[in-house]
């Protein structure tokens, strides 16, 4: 596959020579210089005399990794080799994914989140603040990589359900990226994280010593729209062909803000889009258990913010799809908030909540709509831990053969419920996913493996589609293609021991046939750059970066 890389790699000359070699992550290789290439690039007497094969130096990775005591120890060690070797990095977690996911991402990158400022090493990302008003063109400018293709930005109001961690959610792009290189092969050299720093609401910060942004509240209104809108122009004119994901923006923000540039540039909001893909996806898998058809679902979700929100109207989009009405599939899918059961004769509704508020009594909790709706699905999308009770889960086991149950809030901390409640209350008869990653359990004789309801089996894939056919736009149609094409991947193995999304260990393939989908969504709707090949997937695997020293000399 083609390694392409914003600097050239293949004659000794254009490199850096001696301790900037070893001190640039993207073309260190430490000890696996070989003998010529120290000769040649002055690297003789700065590393130690024996040659190390890739092999060899994720043994000794891998020997540091495990003796740490603690995930966030592991965390940080992960990070410090991210800085120092991105090749030797990825090899790591390429091949240990499954181990190392929840440590790189959710769970443990909410706890880094929120140590930011204490943790902090050496500067990954771009920084842009409120400051910075009238100049981020040349923020922009100053970034190394000259041909950035996929970028993710944050302002960090709503990191996780951890809520404002103002300039300490620079962890949330930076893990992202991370995946979109581990699971989807986008080149390391052309992502590029950044945060947008407006300020922080959370008072521990503003007086913390340590705090690394700016010490102020949030801007908001038209001011907070203006440098949102030079950073996207100035993103056209720096990086023409890059993909812009939102991500962890708060309510008040998200859904404008999507509306606002989603025709205008190529863009898309995870947290919305890709949450409703890959929770959709696991529907479709579902159903392959219950032997239902989607239209026929009844879903309540506990959360009526962006994800939920997103959820259900991309869920509507598919129902429409099997043949039902707008009205039909809007009004098969139901929400409760903090105030109970969104019904059209509650005052003061958002307007996002506005066209899912159905003629209703209302419900003052998640337990009295269960018990009115009955329905097939409850997708918990809250942060509210444990707000699956076992009241909930029984009721959903009594009214269902196989209730779906999806308790999709992150960090594992804030799950509505743990896989061991959701199989233990309903005797074995959920159907569950979650956000997390909870471990096998064992009711009555019977092994459950949960399937973990993480976008990191979306967003890869899609923006990998979007950069190999330079779409122009990210639309709804190949978010409902990447989940059509996620749960066809399920294998009927994986259905049995209860999972309905494929192993990790697949990813970097699934991310390889959702991103044929999207281009070909592309390619349809006239919206790539790129003429369509003959062979999508050979287009496809052409613009993947695999973890491989170059020769230098």
């Amino acid at each position: 596959m083609n390694q392409p890389s914003r600097r050239p790699r293949s004659a000794a000359a254009k490199l850096p020579h001696g301790a900037a070699l070893l001190h640039d992550p993207l073309l260190n290789k430490g000890t696996a210089f070989t003998e010529a290439e120290r000769a040649s690039l002055g690297l003789r007497g700065l590393l130690p005399p024996h040659v190390h094969t890739l092999e060899e130096q994720v043994a000794r990775v891998m020997d540091n990794y495990r003796n740490k005591q603690t995930d966030l120890e592991r965390y940080i060690h992960l990070v410090s080799l991210q800085d120092r070797n991105e090749t030797l990095f990825y090899k790591v977690v390429g091949e240990h994914i499954e181990e190392m996911m929840p440590i790189i991402y959710t769970p443990t990158v909410g706890q880094a989140c929120q140590q930011w400022g204490h943790l902090f090493r050496r500067p990954r990302g771009l920084y842009v603040s409120w400051k910075d008003r009238g100049s981020v063109a040349g923020l922009l400018r100053n970034w190394p990589g000259q041909d950035v293709r996929v970028i993710v930005v944050t302002d960090g109001e709503r990191i996780l359900g951890l809520g404002d961690q103002g300039v300490g959610g620079m962890g949330i792009p930076v893990g992202k990226l991370s995946l979109y290189t581990a699971c989807a092969g986008i080149d390391p050299s052309r992502t590029l994280p950044v945060m947008l720093d407006v300020g922080t609401e959370n008072e521990g910060y503003l007086g913390d010593p340590l705090y690394m942004g700016l010490r102020q509240r949030r801007i908001r209104g038209p001011e907070y729209d203006a440098l949102v809108a030079e950073f996207i122009t100035a993103v056209g004119e720096v990086f023409p062909s890059a993909l812009i994901q939102f991500e962890d923006f708060a309510n008040l923000n998200a859904f404008r803000l999507l509306a606002q540039w989603r025709d205008k540039v190529c863009t898309f909001n995870d947290d919305m889009q890709g949450t409703a893909a890959v929770t959709l996806a696991g529907i479709y898998s579902a159903l392959r258990l219950t032997g239902k058809k989607l239209r026929d679902q009844t879903i309540l979700f506990l959360g009526a913010g962006e994800a939920g929100v997103g959820i259900g109207d991309l869920i509507v989009s598919a129902m429409v799809d099997e043949g039902a009405t707008v009205e039909e599939a809007r009004r098969r899918c139901w929400f409760v908030d903090s105030h109970g059961l969104v019904v059209k004769s509650r005052e003061g509704l958002a307007e996002h909540k506005l066209r899912f508020a159905h003629d209703a009594p209302p419900a003052p909790d998640l337990l009295t709509a269960v018990e009115t709706l009955e329905p097939t699905a409850i997708i918990g999308v809250s942060t509210i831990a444990r707000a699956f009770s076992r009241p909930v889960i029984e009721a959903m086991s009594r009214l269902n053969a196989r209730p779906i149950i999806f308790a999709l809030s992150n960090p594992t901390s804030k799950a509505e419920c743990t896989a061991e409640e959701a199989y233990g209350w309903s005797n074995g008869k959920a159907i569950f996913a979650s956000g997390s990653p909870f471990p096998p359990c064992v009711v009555k004789g019977t092994t459950f493996v949960s399937g973990q309801g993480n976008n990191v089996y979306i967003f890869p894939g899609v923006g990998l589609g979007v950069v190999a056919s330079q779409a122009r736009h990210v639309t709804d149609q190949m978010f409902a293609a990447a989940a059509r094409t996620l749960a066809s991947l399920v294998l009927p193995a994986d259905l049995e021991m209860g999972r309905i999304y494929p192993s990790l260990t697949r990813i970097r393939e699934v991310s390889a046939q959702i991103a044929v989908a999207v281009a070909e969504v592309a390619f349809k709707a006239g919206l790539a750059r790129v003429a369509r090949p003959a062979d999508v997937l050979k287009l496809v695997e052409s613009a993947m970066w695999t973890p491989r020293y170059r020769e230098y000399v």
